[in-house]
């Protein structure tokens, strides 16, 4: 970058441009078409070079003069989000990353998800960039075992996870590697590009048969078993997830307060669905309902699609302003190996690649039970994050290239997804009663995040009146158990999420916090405006700002 004076959404955009170039895996997410071929540099060198453009690009923006509100409130954006960037280098988060759902492990896998196979030079790029995979992981272990020398490795637990990750992926557990998969779908091509495809597929699978070696015999001899991060790491997590700094035992007491008040709730609904039935009696009782349930994969991913073509299409003609573009939201069954769950992936910057929601499921798992569904294709689509992402990418008239496209919140996101799923229980959506259970048990499970995320990070006591275990100090043993019987959530979803909490510190409470404060917004604004409060008003504003951290968020919407 120059030293010449730039203006805040000139900084703000030649950053992102900066930033493909050195992470080519984030220029794919991003739908920025540079270096498709490559894989990102995940060396001590390569996370030295973004390191020096994240400093460089923040100490350009504090000498930047917004020239009105607009640039105010980019610069506000730019300069927590990339701030907290240079913090998590400088601690070196960002070379040791190792865990079971976010880390330069998954990042190298996935980015073939988004990778377009419509050409036949579309496939030639794939098969490029499989090809790359060797050097690229070669470039991860180096950064891996320099932070391991300085002391920072991630616990056994998620080592031992991640390497049973990359077993699936290369083919070792059950002989059918990803990459060979991958390129089935290429279809009829020419015999040479056949050839580089099948050459690519076998280099990459065994690039991650050999990383699993690499962490069972290199870095896992060197990984603590404790899975606490404790405060001090904790607190620079949690504000990178929030975007605030909190009172994390005031957090941990609203989460108890929470949970109980959902719990309640949770249990009427269950009386009507069973009389004095438990909470996993009436869950047992919808599971054995046909009423609930779809049979196979692609079932699944059918239902998801008639439910998010629904939602998009009533919601524009009653609720939200939603532009053509956003109309298409393609709902797949993610790849084996990764975490139980759903996600999802933005659209490009023109939209020719659409907003996707990705589901997670087993590999030999048959049967869904759709109650338990429906409130997380409203989290993962419309109203939830494609239409809260999507919203801000469609934004190019009033919102830089990091507002848009490279700026992501956690507590902004996903709390944003969970009011979205409360908003269509407003909305008459979840009337059923079996659908309203599986929404409150979404609720419930995120209000546990809080406890258990806070609790084990902290080592903090169980409060007593909690009727679980009261005294004793979280564990991760305590963490399960109390997931697992004190939620009705599909116990193989469980047991996944307590190594993600382990892994990923802070990031679990972002779902409850972060919608605590759109319901707090949303209230005062109602206060502010009395009868003449719009609802729909609220929400496109709110939206069209792009993503940002809480504190910066309240603000904003103060002005609503």
């Amino acid at each position: 970058m120059s030293s010449e004076a730039r203006g805040v959404h000139e900084i703000s955009n030649r950053y992102v441009d900066e930033l493909a170039e050195l992470d080519p895996i984030t220029a794919t997410s991003l739908g920025v078409p540079v270096r498709q071929q490559e894989l990102t540099d995940y060396s001590p060198e390569g996370h030295r070079a973004r390191g020096e453009l994240a400093r460089r690009a923040l100490a350009e923006m504090s000498e930047a003069e917004p020239v009105d509100e607009a640039e105010a409130v980019a610069k506000a954006v730019f300069t927590e989000r990339v701030g907290l960037e240079v913090e998590l280098h400088e601690a070196g988060a960002d070379m040791s990353s190792l865990n079971v759902i976010a880390s330069p492990v998954q990042e190298l896998r996935q980015v073939f998800d988004l990778m377009p196979g419509d050409t036949a030079e579309q496939w030639h790029d794939t098969a490029k960039r499989m090809a790359a995979l060797p050097a690229a992981v070669k470039g991860l272990t180096s950064g891996l075992a320099e932070a391991a020398a300085r002391g920072q490795v991630s616990a056994a637990r998620q080592v031992k996870r991640v390497a049973e990750q990359c077993d699936t992926w290369s083919g070792r557990r059950d002989g059918g590697s990803f990459f060979t998969a991958l390129i089935t779908r290429a279809g009829e091509v020419e015999p040479a590009l056949r050839n580089e495809l099948e050459r690519g597929a076998a280099l990459a699978s065994e690039a991650y048969a050999e990383l699993a070696d690499f962490l069972r015999e290199e870095l896992l001899p060197q990984a603590p078993a404790e899975d606490a991060v404790g405060e001090e790491r904790y607190r620079l997590w949690s504000r990178y997830f929030i975007g605030a700094d909190l009172d994390l035992r005031e957090a941990y007491e609203w989460g108890w307060n929470e949970f109980a008040s959902i719990e309640a709730e949770m249990k009427r609904v269950a009386d009507r669905i069973k009389p004095s039935a438990t909470l996993a009696e009436a869950a047992a009782a919808l599971d054995a309902d046909p009423r609930y349930r779809v049979h196979g994969q692609q079932a699944l991913a059918q239902w998801m699609q008639r439910v998010s073509d629904r939602a998009l299409g009533e919601l524009r003609r009653t609720q939200f302003d939603i532009p053509d573009p956003l109309m298409t939201l393609e709902c797949r069954i993610a790849p084996p190996g990764g975490g139980t769950g759903a996600y999802y992936t933005p659209p490009t910057d023109d939209f020719s690649r659409p907003g996707r929601m990705w589901r997670s499921v087993p590999a030999d798992k048959e049967e869904y039970p759709t109650w338990r569904e429906l409130s997380t294709v409203y989290h993962e689509g419309a109203p939830g994050h494609h239409l809260q992402v999507a919203t801000a990418v469609y934004q190019a008239h009033r919102l830089n290239k990091f507002q848009r496209l490279a700026c992501t919140v956690s507590a902004h996101a996903e709390g944003w997804a969970l009011y979205a799923e409360r908003l269509m229980r407003e909305l008459g959506y979840l009337s059923d009663d079996g659908d309203l259970l599986g929404m409150l048990n979404e609720q419930l499970f995120r209000a546990a995040r809080v406890i258990v995320d806070i609790g084990m990070h902290l080592r903090l006591p169980i409060p007593r009146g909690t009727g679980f275990h009261e005294g004793r100090t979280w564990t991760p043993e305590l963490g399960l158990e109390f997931m697992l019987t004190r939620t009705i959530t599909d116990t193989a979803n469980v047991r996944d999420e307590i190594d993600r909490y382990l892994g990923w510190p802070g990031q679990a409470p972002s779902y409850k916090l972060g919608e605590r404060l759109w319901l707090s917004a949303r209230q005062e604004a109602q206060q502010r405006h009395g009868a003449d409060f719009d609802l729909k008003r609220f929400h496109r504003e709110a939206l069209e700002m792009g993503s940002m951290g809480l504190d910066t968020l309240r603000e904003r919407l103060s002005r609503i």
